[in-house]
């Protein structure tokens, strides 16, 4: 497979709305609102953050499938299996209201403030600040990255011209902070990393996708991976790259082998040129469900460890021997 890979400046939507599809290592593509030519009650975009180490996680989310939003935090601790804190607010009919960025990584000043509730996130340069406080809970982390690169993509669906998804996944951050919930400090520090997905596009009413991700250290330098499939059409580009010691490896189709009766038995992900040989042993199911309105979204992220190996585009074997990260199956109408 033959993935094309966006190199030069330009548009995210040609003049007629129509996707130009690839992918690239930063936001080389300009994303423009105005472009859209489906109708504002399809445009979906989020933010959603996430930190975690060897223990637990945390999660803030502010998005919109345009008819219905969503701003929320979550805390738990995956390896007790214990969901420690679960805050979020339905946003009903928000068309546009939310005012989020147009580019993943220009600096920005995102804030939600409405009764009782604040989110912030707050990017200046490789730097990430987010915070979040309402009763009984409060969080501030700053992430910075490390790794130059991320993966974006500009993805087309079949037989829909002017529907498209657009987005970038940032690895490799640092997470440093720290959450209070009730009576209870949870500290975030030397072996926690962050990670962004933003996203923003149109695409069809029902839609499914598996995605994985995850940051640690092999030895004493910096691996990432995203891996993700059965989302729009990835004749052009996928999402599959490596992160290592500040670089970037593209990979191609990648399979994800499991158990949709019982999600806690081990997830294989293998690509098709013999790269990557990955076993997930889960130990945690962070589901969630949302319904409201007209959306009925279903997903299963399993928080475990990592076993396997990946190569590098030089040959070199990455040994991955316990990574914690997760891998999630989606099945959403929204």
């Amino acid at each position: 497979m033959e993935e094309k890979e966006i190199i030069h400046a330009g548009p995210v939507l040609d003049e007629k709305g129509a996707i130009v599809p690839g992918y690239s290592r930063r936001a080389v593509c300009t994303y423009h609102r105005a472009d859209i030519r489906a109708p504002f009650y399809r445009i979906k975009e989020w933010d959603f953050y996430q930190a975690s180490d060897g223990e637990k996680c945390i999660q803030f989310t502010y998005g919109h499938a345009s008819y219905a939003g969503q701003v929320g935090v979550m805390l738990f601790d995956f390896q007790k299996g214990e969901m420690i804190a679960d805050i979020s607010r339905l946003l009903a009919l928000p068309f546009g209201r939310l005012h989020l960025p147009e580019s993943a990584e220009e600096d920005s000043d995102v804030r939600y403030e409405k009764n009782g509730m604040l989110l912030r996130f707050k990017t200046e340069g490789d730097t990430r600040y987010l915070s979040f406080v309402t009763q009984d809970f409060e969080a501030e982390l700053t992430l910075m990255r490390k790794n130059p690169n991320s993966i974006v993509v500009n993805i087309p669906f079949a037989g829909a011209p002017t529907s498209f998804y657009y987005n970038q996944k940032i690895n490799c951050m640092s997470a440093c902070g720290y959450a209070k919930y009730k009576d209870k400090t949870y500290y975030f520090g030397e072996d926690a990393f962050g990670l962004l997905d933003w996203g923003r596009g149109v695409w069809p009413f029902h839609n499914e996708w598996y995605w994985s991700n995850g940051t640690g250290l092999l030895g004493d330098k910096l691996f990432g991976f995203n891996l993700g499939m059965g989302f729009g059409d990835t004749s052009a580009a996928t999402e599959n790259c490596l992160f290592y010691a500040g670089g970037f490896s593209k990979l191609g189709r990648v399979h994800f082998l499991l158990d949709k009766t019982n999600y806690m038995r081990p997830w294989l992900l293998r690509d098709e040129e013999g790269r990557l040989d990955l076993t997930l042993k889960p130990v945690y199911d962070r589901t969630t469900r949302t319904k409201a309105l007209w959306v009925n979204n279903c997903c299963h992220q399993m928080f475990g460890r990592f076993y396997g190996t990946a190569v590098w585009e030089d040959g070199t074997v990455l040994k991955i021997d316990g990574l914690p990260a997760f891998a999630e199956h989606a099945v959403n109408n929204w």
